[in-house]
């Protein structure tokens, strides 16, 4: 009798694997309202890890973390009319506190442009005080109608960033300083995602900016996922705020701004990219567990050379985790550590002892082979790295063998709805054929110039639209 799969095979039903994986990954449940989460422990240490990789980067920009609050005046929004009119169908109210109606209801923050701008009006007064450069980890609420774990939750984590520049063109610079240098770097250096950095057209840019940046990953079923954003805001802000400083030369002068945020929608994004039938595969940069040692046999020598082994893992810097619940079946131990994605599992017992070996276990290329007790510590931080650069470069084929070239409005959308992308240029496409994408559920996820730069302008000579069905 065949024994039933762990989790729902992907070819089968792709977003029932996607739940169940991170159900039996224990990543995360349903919270009790509807679109809320909760992330459990495994699922928070990848968040963290996250954290930790994205908040040195963006430090190095020279940006420091603030925090503001959760509860923002409801006329804040009313400032910048583009704003509010994009954010106003996602919007939380508090009407009542302290068993008392409010004076004035406030706002769940959905996102922070209006609080931050408050407080940047107060403290930026002189060309002295810019730039002015602001980071938070917070949560935000935002009313989603179809929620999905990671993807699309009423309530989610992330980071934000804020910034206020003396001139448009240093905005722009950091603008796109931030979504090359601490995005892309990120993701493509510890996440081991292939992403595309782009242009947003008019239509999908961020309410009251006058330009986005995005990167977009490819998903395992060829859809597109908006992996992080940078958004260039003018002075769309600065003019509802009246956010001004003194210049050099004695003028009053708006200022120029930036904001930029990145989710817990990333480990979404980790499953559905990396993940296959087994469960997930987590890049070993990323893994807060790089290699799990088990113990098969709960013998004392068993035991002994387990604990002795992980000291010299962790010496030779590999993040270690030890397995010696022997009181557990070794082979449901086994197969949790691989739902769960740990790069290496060292699998050893008391016939490993005799022959001076463990059973090395790579999650990521698959496959198993007894290696040398002495030799483990050497090879395993090269192996680690060997595996990273394997996951890149199958998200990088992924993407690359299921992108077809288009010229027209038709093919476009055979290729999106076919489960690939397809790039097109802008000038075959335009304003009016993106309108029209949406009767297919397609999308132009950005734009890019013929050599795969990101285009300086929305209507810049050679762009190519990048169109795809979207998470």
């Amino acid at each position: 009798m065949t024994k039933a799969p762990v989790l729902t095979p992907r070819a089968d039903d792709f977003p029932r694997w996607y739940q169940d994986l991170i159900t039996k990954a224990e990543l995360a449940d349903n919270g009790p309202v509807r679109g809320t989460m909760v992330i459990r422990p495994y699922g928070y240490g990848l968040w963290e890890r996250m954290q930790a990789e994205m908040d040195a980067r963006i430090k190095e920009t020279g940006t420091q973390n603030a925090y503001f609050p959760l509860l923002i005046p409801e006329s804040y929004l009313a400032k910048e009319a583009d704003h509010v009119e994009g954010f106003a169908p996602e919007l939380a109210v508090v009407t009542h506190g302290g068993g008392k109606e409010l004076e004035e209801p406030a706002v769940v923050r959905p996102t922070s442009e209006m609080i931050v701008n408050e407080y940047f009006s107060k403290w930026v007064q002189s060309h002295r005080d810019l730039p002015l450069l602001i980071n938070q980890w917070a949560n935000v609420v935002r009313w989603e109608l179809r929620p999905r774990l990671f993807l699309r939750t009423s309530e989610f984590l992330w980071q934000e960033g804020h910034t206020a520049h003396a001139t448009y063109e240093e905005a722009r610079a950091f603008a796109a300083r931030i979504h090359r240098r601490v995005y892309e770097d990120f993701m493509l250096n510890v996440l081991a995602m292939d992403v595309v950095p782009g242009r947003k057209t008019v239509r999908e840019r961020f309410a009251g900016a006058i330009n986005t940046l995005t990167l977009e990953g490819m998903m395992g079923d060829g859809k597109a996922l908006q992996m992080a954003t940078s958004h260039e805001l003018g002075q769309n802000f600065a003019k509802a705020f009246n956010t001004r400083y003194l210049s050099k030369e004695g003028r009053q002068e708006l200022v120029w701004q930036t904001s930029w945020g990145s989710t817990t929608r990333m480990i979404g994004a980790l499953v559905m990219m990396h993940g296959d039938d087994d469960g997930l595969r987590v890049p070993p940069r990323l893994a807060q567990i790089q290699a799990v040692v088990l113990a098969i046999k709960g013998e004392e020598a068993v035991l002994a050379t387990v604990r002795e082994l992980a000291g010299r893992l962790k010496a030779a810097g590999v993040r270690v985790h030890v397995d010696d619940r022997t009181d557990v079946p070794f082979g449901r131990r086994a197969v949790d550590w691989e739902l769960k994605g740990v790069p290496v599992r060292i699998e050893i017992g008391p016939r490993d002892l005799e022959n001076g070996t463990a059973m090395l276990a790579r999650r990521i290329p698959g496959g198993k082979e007894p290696v040398a007790l002495d030799a483990l510590a050497g090879l395993l931080p090269g192996i680690l790295e060997e595996d990273q650069a394997t996951l890149l470069r199958q998200s990088r084929e992924r993407r690359e063998s299921r992108t077809t070239e288009v010229s027209t409005f038709e093919e476009a959308v055979e290729a999106a709805t076919a489960g690939g992308w397809a790039r097109i240029p802008w000038a075959a496409l335009g304003e009016e054929g993106e309108s029209k994408l949406a009767d297919h559920a397609v999308t132009v996820r950005c734009l890019v110039a013929e050599d795969g730069s990101v285009p300086d302008a929305d209507d810049a000579p050679g762009n190519v639209a990048v169109v795809a069905r979207a998470y």
